[in-house]
């Protein structure tokens, strides 16, 4: 029951994290400092870059929440147990966001001129990554401990 409710807690938690500041940044250190949100990063990426921004909007939207989505109807017996290594292909995919991200500050603050501070948002959106890879494997290994719910080994 546990993990289903730390599954269903994830379904709510990353659209907020979509929409949560990830960063502040600022090309001089005297203008105000602008937040970028997932959201509005792909908003940005849609006007100058759709087939980017269809990619990064599949890796930081799509593949995590589709992740979450497969669990719970792992966990509900919605869905056959041997989908289980297409939820870890899901996981890895949603990790490239976060190699993006990073990559993007580091890029910045090369930049003599540009100021940037991490957000809380940044932290709610990886929690909700590395949360989701260890419900996945724990959820695997549960599974194949478990009889399911047709008496078989799953």
């Amino acid at each position: 029951m546990l993990f289903r409710l730390a599954t269903l807690a994830l379904l709510i938690l990353y659209p907020i994290a979509w929409f949560a500041p990830l960063l502040r940044a600022s090309l001089l250190p005297l203008f105000g400092m602008s937040e970028i949100t997932v959201m509005t990063g792909l908003q940005s990426l849609w006007q100058t870059d759709p087939v980017l921004a269809l990619i990064v909007s599949t890796f930081a939207l799509f593949a995590p929440f589709m992740k979450c989505i497969g669990l719970a109807l792992v966990q509900w017996n919605l869905l056959d147990v041997r989908a289980m290594p297409a939820m870890h292909i899901l996981g890895k995919l949603a990790m490239a966001d976060i190699f993006l991200i990073a990559l993007y500050i580091t890029i910045v603050k090369g930049v003599s001129y540009a100021r940037i501070e991490i957000a809380w948002g940044l932290y709610l959106f990886t929690a909700c990554i590395l949360a989701s890879i260890i419900l996945g494997i724990l959820i695997e290994r549960n599974m194949r401990t478990q009889p399911s719910a047709n008496g078989s080994k799953a």
